[in-house]
């Protein structure tokens, strides 16, 4: 069976993904990507972390920025919850290599908003449309774990992240061919992602799904580099506009599994 955007639309129906913006792009060989309201504004929750630690590698090999080796001390003026205890506590210095593993693998948010202050938002915003192409990619505030939200006195009060399907699988196709600077770094800590229950409860055997998740109250997302067990690789990116619960996050894999069936 041959995928394509009415089919990639009639699997989200089945499975029950509401609201969803989809991309699937096949990279062996390359294909054009195939989507489904692809540019769709959703918020992109912790989907942010992978361009933002993107536009940092960027800045590294380019010298603009120090060496990965490079400390940052936390404060806790970035101290808020996540889904799974930090290890980052106020007055330790991690480096930016270990930011960003934090940041993906972890979805760390403490990572994240220290990643915000190394970087820049406006910076890392310039980066990422200018030199990666993510167009409608923009960085505008810090992340919190939970309400109230944490204290950004570098947040205008109204933009609020953007990143969407489009860009996202954009980047994962840069990262997967290794076009981004120090992809590997990048690839790396996606192949260690700790927080498996969407699209990856839907793999065939073999596969493998170097990924990132985003969860909020109002939207619930997963999106990365399949590389299936023949070897094939694909971005795929799905966004809804479901919040995250456990009934909604259970939806992905049976999409997946879907999906797998007709690449």
């Amino acid at each position: 069976m041959l995928l394509d955007s009415a089919r990639l639309a009639e699997a989200a129906a089945r499975a029950g993904l509401a609201g969803a913006a989809l991309v699937v792009w096949a990279l062996d060989p390359p294909a054009a990507p195939i989507g489904v309201e692809a540019g769709r504004s959703l918020y992109p929750a912790s989907m942010i972390k992978v361009p933002l630690a993107a536009a940092v590698l960027a800045e590294v090999a380019r010298g603009r920025l120090g060496p990965l080796e490079a400390r940052v001390a936390v404060d806790q003026a970035n101290m808020t919850a996540n889904d799974a205890q930090s290890p980052l506590v106020p007055g330790y210095a991690a480096t930016l290599r270990e930011l960003i593993h934090l940041a993906i693998a972890r979805s760390d948010n403490v990572a994240t908003n220290l990643l915000f202050d190394a970087i820049g938002r406006e910076r890392a915003t310039a980066v990422v449309r200018d030199e990666l192409g993510l167009k409608d990619t923009a960085f505008h505030r810090k992340l919190s774990g939970s309400d109230p939200l944490i204290h950004d006195p570098g947040w205008d009060g109204i933009h609020r992240n953007a990143h969407p399907a489009s860009d996202a699988a954009t980047l994962f196709q840069k990262i997967a061919n290794g076009t981004v600077p120090l992809s590997g770094v990048l690839r790396a800590a996606l192949e260690e992602q700790v927080w498996n229950g969407k699209l990856s409860a839907g793999l065939a055997p073999g596969d493998r799904f170097a990924h990132k998740t985003g969860d909020t109250s109002e939207v619930t997302h997963d999106g990365g580099i399949l590389t299936t067990a023949q070897g094939r690789r694909y971005a795929i990116v799905a966004y809804t506009a479901m919040a995250s619960t456990d009934e909604h996050n259970a939806r992905f894999g049976p999409f997946m599994a879907s999906l797998r069936n007709g690449l």
